[in-house]
């Protein structure tokens, strides 16, 4: 699909936008006509050309504020395109240093400078949630982690987040289309409102073996009515072989899921003989939680907030060559920065 041509100030004066019948996020023809970027980028670029300069050679270059996984960049490929731009940037999911130049973008100005907006929000906040998730994966230990993050952001940045987080090295993610835009199936069972209408774990757990296809896991929340330890003991009676794991998701109004609770459940189930049944952890987790949580048995890790609401990754963008002249802002140093990890894109 050609991008849309990029919006002007003549035009933005003259919209009429109703907000009522509408998500308020934005959509892919908005972003690509400059709707999301800052309005004086939008300025910039009509001045620019009533001056007869708007087609000026540049080189520009985005660098992080900080270290970390990097992330975005095939989205900001996407916004990109078709621009006639040659384009530099580390490989997504490469880590990054401070201050390091992850994208090189060289072209006429009026082709990509009203995006430096968006490309800086791609970038920077796929690359928080990156960061975070590999960070949780560190902890985990090897151990499997699941994004359970979509509900804590607006639907439609969702699966941007989810996405993002299994780039930076969660091994699946709950949210449909997060997912689905990776090439591979959402991840999840049912919640505790399943439980509390059927009233009974047990029962629960014996229509879900049946419901579920033969290849899918059968695992099971155990903190819903009764003691965790004592609830998982009822669901591997009930299920013994075909029963993959149990989920611990205490709430914290009784003290979340402890490595206490982990220790007594691991080692109820093992002294039943179901050594087999693994237990995994969900519930407002964190790296340092996570830690000592596989310390105690916990074998797999479902991660909200914690990634959802990482902070992101300040990106800036420099030009730093005009008509291939080495130029810079003071502060800065004028001329391109070396990097021999960019790779040619476009």
């Amino acid at each position: 699909m050609k991008p849309k041509d990029f919006i002007t100030l003549k035009e933005i004066a003259s919209m009429n936008i109703k907000s009522a019948g509408r998500f308020f996020s934005a959509t892919e023809a908005e972003i690509e006509q400059g709707l999301t970027s800052d309005i004086y980028f939008v300025r910039t670029r009509d001045l620019l050309g009533s001056m007869g300069v708007g087609d000026t050679p540049v080189t520009a270059e985005i660098f992080s504020s900080r270290g970390g996984i990097l992330a975005g960049v095939d989205e900001s490929l996407h916004l990109l395109r078709e621009r006639n731009l040659e384009i530099w940037a580390l490989p997504e999911g490469e880590p990054m240093s401070a201050r390091e130049v992850v994208m090189r973008i060289k072209g006429r100005y009026s082709d990509f400078g009203i995006y430096e907006t968006p490309l800086l929000g791609i970038l920077s906040s796929s690359s928080g949630w990156a960061t975070a998730a590999q960070s949780c994966k560190e902890a985990a230990g090897g151990h499997k982690v699941i994004c359970y993050g979509a509900r804590h952001l607006h639907p439609a940045v969702a699966p941007v987040m989810e996405r993002a987080a299994v780039i930076g090295g969660a091994d699946d993610c709950s949210c449909i289309l997060g997912a689905l835009l990776l090439g591979r199936d959402p991840v999840g069972t049912v919640p505790h409102a399943a439980f509390l209408i059927t009233g009974d774990t047990v029962e629960l757990a014996k229509a879900y073996d049946r419901f579920v296809p033969e290849d899918a896991p059968r695992i099971i929340l155990v903190d819903t009515f009764k003691d965790e330890a004592e609830e998982a003991l009822r669901v591997a009676e009930a299920l013994g072989e075909r029963l993959n794991g149990i989920r611990l998701d205490t709430p914290g109004e009784r003290g979340g899921v402890t490595a206490g609770l982990v220790r007594e459940t691991r080692a109820r189930l093992d002294q039943a003989g179901f050594e087999h049944v693994q237990i995994i952890v969900s519930g407002g987790l964190t790296p340092e939680r996570m830690s000592v949580l596989a310390g105690a048995g916990a074998d797999a890790f479902g991660v909200g907030s914690f990634i959802a609401r990482a902070p992101a990754i300040d990106m800036t963008l420099d030009l730093k060559e005009i008509r291939g002249k080495a130029i810079a802002k003071r502060g800065r140093i004028p001329g391109i920065t070396d990097n021999s990890r960019l790779v040619k894109i476009n």
